[in-house]
């Protein structure tokens, strides 16, 4: 089992003027300690949960694309795109400029989009929630055709009308850069999992619950993809968890004997990645904690 690193928090000390030397060293510390991916949200607001809409946000694929110039290692990925946000055709050629600029090294990730303030903000058209997953659909359709340098012609779909599919150059990664839909949803997103992703992403609680919920989810995608004739092994399965971790736990913080043993029964369940984010991670003894107690050869992962 691997283990990746997400930063959904960027209200940091020394402030805006030393958040790009902050972030560069979260990416550089996470790349030499053995995380296996790097990932930020795709939001223009901070959202409900992690803080206020005011505080630190950074664009995803800008901020992407700095830790490609800062890292030679490590896969990253947006946890995930929101599909309203941009144009796909737009979309899909910034994705593949990270992928070549970085090595080969970009995710994909894909979502229908969900945060109605950012969108209203902003100026951007929310839409209805079929909507918004049919716009998906023919966002992962217009990709795989960009990705094909023999279907360079036009695509006609309900929601998006593109006269030429032309990228150039290509993905270094191949066939392309794994597609990765990020949701929870049975009916929809984990039809699409199974039709068009190389990963799937579900959002969880690190614990005893969240490995519950994620056996429940993944036996309902091993459906789809038998519906699909597709191998349910060919989709990497991946959680996106909050770890609490402290050396003595107290409540809501675990100890790290606890935090093994989640990752353990994660991996039994059948989880590919795990994805975790946590608080303090500008604290360069955050990662080193997580190091020493997780992620390191000590720990057999």
């Amino acid at each position: 089992m691997r283990i990746g690193l997400q930063v959904p928090y960027f209200t940091w000390a020394g402030g805006r003027e030393r958040l790009g030397e902050t972030f560069a060293a979260v990416a550089e510390r996470a790349e030499a300690a053995g995380f296996d991916s790097l990932w930020v949200m795709d939001h223009f607001f901070q959202i409900p949960g992690v803080g206020r809409a005011e505080e630190d946000m950074l664009e995803a694929y800008t901020a992407l694309g700095f830790a490609a110039g800062r890292t030679s290692r490590i896969r990253l990925g947006a946890m995930v795109t929101g599909n309203t946000y941009r144009n796909p055709g737009v979309l899909v050629k910034t994705v593949t400029t990270l992928d070549v600029l970085s090595g080969g090294r970009a995710y994909f990730g894909i979502g229908a989009g969900w945060f109605e303030r950012e969108h209203a903000g902003l100026g951007v058209r929310f839409g209805t929630w079929t909507e918004r997953f049919e716009k998906l659909e023919e966002t992962l359709r217009i990709a795989l055709q960009m990705w094909n340098p023999d279907a360079n012609g036009a695509f006609e779909g309900k929601h998006y009308q593109l006269a030429e599919t032309l990228c150039v150059p290509q993905p270094v990664s191949r066939p392309h850069p794994p597609i990765l839909i990020g949701g929870r949803g049975e009916r929809k997103t984990l039809r699409l999992v199974a039709k068009y992703a190389d990963a799937w992403n579900m959002g969880t609680s690190f614990d005893d619950n969240g490995v519950a919920e994620f056996e429940r989810l993944s036996a309902v995608l091993r459906e789809h993809c038998e519906r699909e004739g597709r191998a349910y092994e060919a989709v990497e399965k991946t959680t996106l968890d909050t770890l609490m971790m402290r050396e003595r736990g107290d409540g809501r913080w675990q100890t790290p004997q606890q935090c093994r043993e989640t990752l353990r029964k994660f991996r039994d369940a059948g989880v590919d990645q795990v994805i975790l984010n946590t608080p303090f991670v500008d604290d360069p003894r955050t990662l080193e904690l997580v190091v020493d107690e997780l992620i390191g050869p000590a720990n057999g992962w």
